[in-house]
């Protein structure tokens, strides 16, 4: 089947790209030309794990085009995927200005029928705008051709998208339209070969169902760092808690892990968004704004830590700061919302001096830093460690698991560890000449019992 993805995001890009592996024809289409030259060399714009190697494969097996032109594109595509950024305005609410443009692009082109599959995470009611955005271009046009609109949501975790895409645990189809639903089962038939894993819903609750599963996880999340607050100030240990809970397998161990709070694109911006839509029909989204509220508190975690350990050395101002991890989680590049912008700000505006490092993302970072002074860019942990009073792990990467810690404590001038992942155990951390702080755990410092 030929298949149009607007937009070469992140969705669109590894929705694309998995889409062209199970072998259909597919055009992903976005109005930056820099963007569109390098992915025709088959170079990503974005870091995922696989991602470049199945545009590249899918390139020379003639299966992914990449193009800035919708006339061809739409010309040539039955089924046309919306995958465009949609972030929040000022008051929380989400902005569709991007999916309005595409989908007045599309109508400019369409000569026949088309199916116009909404991937973006918008508020309900974005499908029928989109519908009436084409009827009103196709007024202007004198033309009367059928289409359908469908509500596709993605449902990708960065770092694991191309599984998550090529074997889902759920797709979900809302549309009004029988020929509609058969197309899309077409699309998708490659990927539930053994599985019929297609869930047909109203194109409102499938719309829905995105911002409801983003807004559920998160709030696990911020569930857990309100956990693991009270567990650190009765002596507790959340990372016990959350073995005692997930085992009740009506709660499970998913998402119980308490940290520095989340990030990223979706789940940020997809509370705020949910909590705006329920504002606006009436509803008092408590429960929102509280996992909100708790996880921008949470973002400012580990520097209460560190004040507060340093509050005996002279403060945080001339102190040296070692960054383990920048991106907002692991296997990706995505600076978004990261927790560590938050803790880089305070610790500035404390006079801390930063020795930062990531894997990944030392580019975006560089990016969004490039005017704050008193950073020095690290070539890796060792060399972040150089000088250290302290050192925090931010993103819990691959290789900071099994550090060899003997050269790293020799490289520092203190001996402070603040795991903002709980990703250590304090006691081996403390054998090893550490002073650890975790999140929710008991602290294990020299002046410890």
């Amino acid at each position: 089947m030929r298949i149009l993805i607007v937009g070469s995001g992140y969705v669109g890009l590894v929705t694309g790209a998995c889409l062209a592996e199970m072998g259909h024809i597919v055009t992903c289409l976005d109005i930056d030309e820099t963007k569109i030259s390098a992915l025709k060399k088959g170079k990503s714009p974005i870091y995922e794990p696989g991602l470049e190697e199945l545009i590249q494969h899918n390139i020379k097996g003639k299966r992914l085009f990449f193009t800035t032109d919708y006339a061809s594109a739409v010309e040539r595509s039955l089924i046309c995927f919306l995958a465009l950024p949609s972030p929040s305005l000022e008051d929380g609410s989400c902005n569709i200005s991007f999916v309005e443009k595409a989908a007045r692009e599309i109508a400019k082109h369409m000569n026949g029928y088309r199916v116009i599959v909404n991937k973006s995470t918008v508020p309900v009611g974005t499908a029928l705008r989109v519908k009436n955005i084409i009827e009103e271009v196709f007024e202007e046009r004198g033309l009367a051709v059928p289409f359908d609109v469908v509500s596709n949501p993605e449902f990708l975790k960065e770092g694991s998208a191309i599984s998550d895409c090529m074997k889902p645990d759920r797709i979900v189809i809302g549309a009004n339209s029988v020929k509609a639903v058969e197309l899309m089962r077409e699309v998708y038939a490659p990927f539930i070969l053994n599985h019929d894993k297609i869930l047909e819903m109203d194109i409102a609750s499938a719309e829905m169902t995105k911002y409801a599963a983003n807004a559920m996880l998160a709030t696990r999340i911020s569930f857990m760092n309100e956990i693991a607050e009270i567990c650190k100030r009765v002596g507790a240990n959340v990372n016990e808690v959350r073995k005692g809970i997930g085992s009740d397998c009506r709660i499970g161990y998913s998402f119980l892990y308490a940290g520095i709070g989340y990030g990223g694109s979706c789940f940020p911006k997809d509370v705020r968004a949910l909590a705006s839509i329920g504002e606006k029909v009436g509803c008092e989204p408590l429960l929102l704004h509280a996992v909100e509220m708790i996880n921008n508190r949470q973002k400012k975690r580990l520097f209460e830590k560190m004040k507060e350990y340093f509050a005996n050395q002279g403060g945080i101002k001339g102190k040296v700061i070692a960054l383990w991890g920048l991106a907002f989680k692991p296997d990706t590049d995505d600076m978004r919302e990261a927790p560590s912008l938050t803790l880089i700000e305070h610790l500035q505006k404390e006079g801390a001096c930063l020795r930062l490092f990531d894997p990944i993302s030392m580019e975006k970072a560089k990016a969004i830093l490039k005017d704050q002074k008193n950073i020095v860019w690290c070539k890796d942990e060792l060399d972040a460690a150089k000088g250290a009073h302290g050192i925090a792990l931010v993103t819990e990467w691959k290789q900071f698991r099994h550090i060899d810690f003997g050269p790293v404590l020799k490289e520092m001038k203190g001996s402070a560890f603040f795991d903002g992942r709980n990703q250590y155990k304090p006691m081996e951390m403390h054998q090893k000449g550490f002073d650890y702080i975790g999140i929710g755990v008991p602290d294990l410092t020299r002046s410890s019992p």
